[in-house]
Parts: structure tokens; C-alpha cells; sequence
């Protein structure tokens, strides 16, 4: 069973930047879909990147496009997302994902919920001034 922990989250300014990392444990199949997702109070949630981890494909939403980036470590233990220039609208609690494909993903061109099984607990992140 894959377990997903999450942490990093915190406080930023706007502009600013902050790395949220998923620490990933109980699969060693490197063909996974590895995913980030957020959701603010009141909204729904909302694929922000993934990874298919294989393929070294990676996407991204329209919203965050540019200024996110998703990683992986060698080892596939970690699953990092670094945020830049950071905007009040990416408060949002995080969640980190995973999944054995990417394929709904692929087609729409951005993270899809439903290509993923497995979900961590969520970290906080608020960008305020």
C-alpha cells in the first residue's frame, strides 16, 4: 500500500516562493502517475501538476503553469513541488497523489483526479501580505 506524507507547507508573502515536498513509501513501480492537487476553502479541488514517472511526462494546470515545477528524486522516494511567485489565489491545503497511470492526464493536457488512488493528508499553504 503507497503511502503519501506531505510537508513544507507554511506562510509567503506574495511574490515569494515555497517548496512542498511528498515523502513516498510502500511502491518501488516506477511506472506511477505522481500528482499534486490543492484545495481552497469553499472550492473544489484542483489538479495543480503531476509527473507519469516513466515517461518523465509532466503537466501542469493553466493556473499555475510557469511559476510550479514537479520533481522526483532518483529513487522515486520524493515527490517535490516548487512554487514560485506565489499569489494569494495558491492558498490552498495540498495534497500529494499517486496512482499507477497518467492516462486521463495525458489526454486532457493537466491533472485529472481520477487517475489516482492513493492520497496524503494535505499541508497548508498561505500567501499573504
Amino acid at each position: 500500500q503507497v503511502h503519501l506524507e506531505e510537508s513544507g507547507g507554511g506562510s509567503v508573502q506574495p511574490g515569494g516562493s515555497l517548496r512542498v515536498t511528498c515523502t513516498v513509501s510502500g511502491y518501488t513501480d516506477s511506472r506511477y502517475c505522481m500528482g499534486w492537487f490543492r484545495q481552497a476553502p469553499g472550492k473544489e479541488r484542483e489538479g495543480v501538476a503531476s509527473l507519469w514517472t516513466v515517461y518523465g511526462l509532466k503537466y501542469y494546470s493553466e493556473s499555475v503553469k510557469g511559476r510550479f515545477t514537479i520533481s522526483q528524486d532518483n529513487d522515486n522516494t520524493t515527490l517535490d513541488l516548487q512554487m514560485s511567485n506565489l499569489k494569494p489565489e495558491d492558498t490552498a491545503m495540498y495534497y500529494c497523489a499517486a496512482g499507477e497511470h497518467c492516462i486521463s492526464t495525458q489526454i486532457a493536457g493537466a491533472p485529472r483526479a481520477g487517475d489516482f488512488r492513493d492520497w496524503g493528508q494535505g499541508t497548508r499553504v498561505t500567501v499573504s501580505s
